[in-house]
């Protein structure tokens, strides 16, 4: 067995390898002034997203809209998903530092995948449009019939695919439900502390590391840290 302590790295999109907030932001706004309902600021949407696009737009919609007009919640999402389809890449970037944290982690010998609560076919846009599909072995959103995350059914499809035990998989993220999925599939989970939520929550959500950059997770792989 290779003296290192992971074989694998499973990676979060939004928050983790790209900075999507502005994407998702524009798309949902956009959507909601089509409709005739309040828009957000940028900032609201940082406790928006990481469920998965049907909560994203739920948590957008006004409570008292949304009670009095359930049929609302499908009407914004099917608005939303046209958006998105165009826009999917507007404003959005990798995160400095992450090319060269791939490059190092592959030199290393890591397999590399991606899973994310982003529609499957958004998720394979955004990461070849952001020109790394061809860092990972395996890339995932989310697909109908598999329950979104935290549910580890897809991770754990994603540590076989990647050829990796549960334990030997380290799971990168920046949100409480990342570091849930990690602990429900038996992963070890790395809270980023450049994305979207804070550090007190990936504290609380039980982040077994924290890092600050990039440059960091090559030798949490190594076990060098």
């Amino acid at each position: 067995m290779s003296g290192r302590p992971f074989d694998a790295v499973l990676f979060d999109l939004d928050g983790t390898l790209a900075d999507t907030l502005r994407t998702i932001a524009g798309v949902a706004n956009h959507a909601l002034a089509e409709l005739g309902l309040p828009t957000h600021p940028l900032a609201a949407f940082n406790r928006f997203v990481g469920d998965g696009i049907t909560e994203l737009a739920r948590r957008t919609l006004p409570p008292d809209r949304l009670a009095a007009e359930p049929a609302l919640l499908e009407q914004l999402l099917r608005v939303m998903r046209t958006r998105y389809q165009t826009h999917f890449l507007a404003d959005a970037s990798l995160y400095d530092g992450i090319p060269a944290a791939l490059t190092a982690l592959q030199e290393r010998g890591a397999r590399l995948g991606v899973l994310s609560n982003k529609p499957h076919a958004l998720t394979l846009a955004t990461v070849a449009g952001l020109g790394i599909a061809d860092r990972f072995r395996a890339i995932r959103g989310q697909q109908e019939g598999v329950p979104p995350k935290p549910d580890p059914t897809a991770a754990l499809e994603l540590a076989a695919a990647l050829g990796a035990t549960p334990a030997r998989l380290l799971y990168v993220g920046d949100t409480a439900t990342d570091m849930e999925t990690a602990r429900r599939a038996g992963f070890a989970s790395v809270g980023v502390l450049w994305g979207f939520r804070d550090r007190a929550e990936l504290e609380r959500a039980g982040a077994r590391f924290l890092v600050a950059h990039p440059r960091e997770l090559p030798a949490l792989y190594s076990g060098a840290e």
